[in-house]
């Protein structure tokens, strides 16, 4: 077992030379252009959100440089895997994160962990370690794209007229919440029912091109 670390070192440092500087430099180099490029190029001019920039560009850092600092004692895969887990079971207890979001977080830890951790023997190393760099980029460009996929949003609504919900009325209600609400809205959900203020509260479905489910009200509420 010695035996083996040995030559990794050797091996290493044939390549790198005994400049470990010239190392981190390339290494962290690289990993923030790639970071520059999914966080600030591709996500922010998509979302406009920059509450989120702090946080990926700090774990990326910080998940970096542990993962450099570490890697001279020559621990294995399990310990890469084991820091991942770490992050991947932060949350956030101020706010929620939206899964989006929450994506890019585990790519910003991921990137991290690639470009400190990988191994680079030789020049085919490097290739290697740019190639998946690179596709990482193009899935998330790929992904985060439209694609022509429609989602399925809902709003809540407080729905007054009560006699429309018996299930041989349903054609009738759907055309009654088209006119008032102006949405493709072709499946509900009855979520509660009160006889005494004769409201219904529903979840009207409807298709489009972005995720933008919220409630709204139509007639009374049950407050």
């Amino acid at each position: 077992m010695e035996n083996e670390l040995i030559e990794a070192a050797k091996v290493h440092s044939s390549f790198w030379g005994t400049n470990a500087y010239l190392e981190f430099l390339v290494r962290y180099g690289i990993n923030l252009f790639i970071i520059f490029t999914i966080v600030r190029l591709i996500y922010y001019p998509r979302h406009k959100n920059k509450d989120f920039l702090f946080t990926f560009f700090l774990f990326n850092t910080v998940n970096f440089l542990i993962c450099f600092l570490l890697s001279a004692t020559k621990l294995k895969m399990g310990f890469a895997f084991g820091l991942f887990a770490i992050f991947s079971i932060l949350r956030y207890r101020t706010v929620t994160v939206p899964i989006r979001e929450m994506g890019y977080f585990f790519v910003c830890v991921t990137v991290g962990l690639i470009n400190a951790l990988s191994v680079v023997e030789d020049t085919s190393g490097i290739v290697i370690l740019g190639v998946s760099n690179v596709v990482i980029i193009a899935m998330i460009m790929l992904l985060d794209r439209q694609l022509g996929l429609e989602h399925e949003n809902f709003k809540e609504i407080n729905y007054e007229r009560i006699d429309l919900i018996k299930p041989d009325l349903r054609p009738q209600m759907l055309d009654d919440l088209r006119n008032r609400t102006g949405l493709p809205i072709h499946r509900i959900e009855i979520v509660k029912l009160d006889f005494l203020r004769d409201v219904a509260r529903i979840h009207a479905f409807y298709y489009s091109m972005e995720n933008e489910s919220t409630s709204v009200g139509l007639g009374g509420g049950d407050d």
